[in-house]
């Protein structure tokens, strides 16, 4: 799985020219540009020929552009795949991953890969395109375990709260709200979809928080996605990004303690001991398991 820095990702309308190019010089790790939810179905042909072109001719600030494709329900989605993968044959003209929306149940993924296998053989494509499965109704979530074994090229399961709040009748009109509910109304789906992701090698993703003006509860709620898990959240307005990266990076302080307990760790096992004791708190080899994400999100950051 192609390891890429996930924090935050800003959804974009695909139909939406201005907002297409102002996303160009966006600092966030990933771009994506939705041709399902957010292009009117009207429009579905004029946005995939739009994006087509704009991925041809701009070049982004972010290291990832991804692009949500309309579901395999769709009359879209074989055309998106097609304009998207087999007319732009260089690489820096193809989004890097494709995420398919309303994911169900394994072969969902499968009939995308093999579409994306034979586009690649034909055109002797050397990079492969990456796939991310965004779960967001009840079926998908039952099945999340098996989604996550799909294919090869699957790099993330994303949880869609807000199709996945209609299908459950969750009482709540705006996506990643609580509404009345006392406790996280999103533990649960969250953290299977995060379990079904980690035991699999995958990163888990959080969906978004619609309310871009309550810049409480979507602080609130980014950081109960980090504590489950999450590696990042997409976010839907730009003012979303900041926070969201803050609160998804490591912070200087913890990069320092992770690296003195995982040199004190070492210094520990050459005299032949299985535990030491740093700052009072006693480091063995669970706890640079704990350290080792954090490290590597670091190194990857170059902290």
């Amino acid at each position: 799985m192609t390891h890429r820095l996930r924090r935050c990702h800003i959804s974009v309308p695909g139909s939406n020219e201005k907002m297409l190019l102002k996303s160009t010089k966006l600092d966030v790790d990933v771009v994506i540009i939705d041709l399902e939810d957010a292009v009117a179905p009207s429009e579905k042909e004029n946005a995939r020929n739009l994006v087509t072109e704009l991925l041809q001719r701009e070049t982004w600030r972010a290291p990832t552009v991804s692009v949500r494709i309309n579901a395999l329900s769709s009359e879209h989605c074989y055309q998106d795949i097609l304009h998207l993968i087999d007319h732009n044959g260089a690489a820096g003209s193809r989004p890097q991953t494709l995420i398919l929306p309303k994911t169900q149940r394994s072969s969902d993924l499968l009939f995308v890969d093999q579409l994306l296998l034979q586009i690649e053989a034909r055109r002797g494509l050397s990079q492969a395109t990456g796939l991310e499965a965004l779960v967001e109704d009840a079926t998908g979530m039952l099945n999340v375990a098996d989604i996550a074994t799909a294919c090869e090229r699957l790099e993330t399961l994303i949880f869609g709260m807000g199709d996945f709040a209609a299908s459950q009748r969750i009482n709540t009109l705006n996506i990643g709200d609580q509404g009345g509910y006392i406790g996280d109304l999103w533990h649960y789906p969250r953290y299977r979809l995060i379990m079904a992701a980690r035991a699999h090698g995958l990163e888990p993703v959080d969906g978004p928080y619609a309310n871009f003006k309550d810049a409480t509860g979507h602080a609130a709620d980014c950081t109960a996605a980090k504590y489950l898990g999450m590696t990042g959240k997409w976010a839907i307005h730009p003012d979303q990004i900041a926070p969201i990266t803050t609160c998804f990076s490591p912070s200087l302080e913890a990069v320092a303690k992770a690296r003195a307990q995982h040199a004190a760790y070492q210094a520990a096992l050459a005299q032949g001991l299985g535990a030491v004791s740093v700052d009072g708190v006693m480091v063995d080899q669970a706890s640079i398991k704990l350290a080792a994400p954090l490290l590597a999100q670091a190194a990857l950051l170059g902290l």
